[in-house]
């Protein structure tokens, strides 16, 4: 989503591209301090050190800002974590890369995963259903898929489907860590390291095979 009073395409200056970048890590800052709920424009802009209507002249309202939030963030995690999967020889330790690198990412960035909790627990649409649904889960579903089909393609991982896959494991990551938001001592690489070796184990095509080391 776009502001009306926004720049367009490569019309916007490294000004106003800097500036929009100051303003989300200024509302992440203030989401992972006091919550979502008491994220209000105002208390974002007092962050940023600007006026609330600099964040007006950006941003269309809090929603876009969030939306733009969620994106940056996202869009970080990927950058962050696909180098680490793409390295690996085999689909099982590009498995293992995935959860492994999500985990060192948030440990990393703890305000940013911090926000993003608030925000899907919060955010609403006009008529109350999350902003941030299950829907909005398609492109992480779909990019595990191709990871799963690749190594059954391989022969490296069983028959199974890989929708019903793709589903577990982003569960299990979001449940390790919202443990790790309410619990912050808990070894979280630990816990990313054994969920990636269930994963393994779950999936590959011979079962008695022994784990490598």
């Amino acid at each position: 989503m776009r502001s009306e009073n926004e720049p367009h395409g490569q019309n916007r200056s490294f000004i106003e591209r800097a500036r929009r970048r100051q303003i989300v890590a200024a509302a992440i800052e203030t989401i992972a301090d006091g919550g979502y709920p008491n994220a209000s424009l105002a208390r974002i802009a007092q962050r940023a050190g600007v006026s609330k209507g600099v964040i007006s002249y950006h941003f269309a309202g809090k929603d876009e800002l969030m939306d733009q939030l969620v994106t940056d963030v996202y869009t970080e995690i990927a950058e962050s974590v696909v180098p680490h999967i793409t390295t690996q020889d085999n689909a099982a330790d590009m498995l293992r890369a995935h959860i492994r690198g999500l985990a060192a990412y948030a440990l990393e960035h703890r305000s940013r995963m911090t926000a993003l909790a608030q925000i899907f627990l919060h955010a609403r649409r006009p008529d109350g259903s999350p902003r941030y649904g299950a829907g909005e889960s398609e492109p992480l579903h779909e990019a595990l898929e191709g990871l799963y089909r690749e190594g059954q393609r391989s022969g490296e991982f069983r028959p199974f489907d890989v929708r019903a896959m793709a589903v577990t494991q982003q569960s299990a990551t979001d449940g390790m860590f919202e443990y790790w938001r309410v619990h912050p001592d808990h070894d979280l690489m630990a816990h990313a390291a054994e969920l990636g070796e269930h994963l393994v184990r779950a999936t590959r095509a011979d079962p008695t095979e022994p784990t490598p080391p």
